[in-house]
């Protein structure tokens, strides 16, 4: 493999309910060289991860309708899904108790949606994975 030949394609998963938020950060992350993969509820999610997709990070929403992104999480973690994949709430709950109960998940990141735009989401996703493979 000569060193012009680019790595690995990151993987990414966004699940929100909001489709026109899945079109933009889609469109963003492609941008950036990942391959992107987006669904609008959790129980999609779970079947695009049972069916073997293994993402580097997946950014999930905290509200959608059936199963939310806490309870996903949960799944998550009891199911022992994606262990390695870093996982970022990408949410409008800003309280610190909805921010408490993603933490006991031991989420990797939280953001706010309202006060961050699609290339500060694509950064600090960036980042939390930079400083995940140290």
């Amino acid at each position: 493999m000569s060193e012009t030949t680019p790595t690995t394609q990151k993987k990414i998963l966004f699940i929100d309910d909001d489709a026109f938020l899945l079109d933009m950060y889609s469109i963003k992350f492609k941008a950036g060289g990942y391959d992107v993969r987006a669904c609008d509820n959790a129980e999609a999610g779970l079947k695009i991860l049972h069916d073997g997709y293994v993402p580097d990070a997946m950014l999930i929403d905290v509200i959608m309708p059936g199963m939310d992104g806490i309870e996903f999480v949960s799944t998550l973690r009891k199911e022992n899904i994606a262990s390695k994949s870093v996982i970022i709430m990408l949410t409008n709950q800003g309280m610190p108790e909805d921010i408490a109960r993603a933490k006991k998940l031991n989420v990797d990141g939280y953001i706010i949606k309202a006060t961050t735009i699609p290339s500060d989401v694509l950064r600090e996703t960036e980042k939390i994975l930079s400083n995940k493979n140290k």
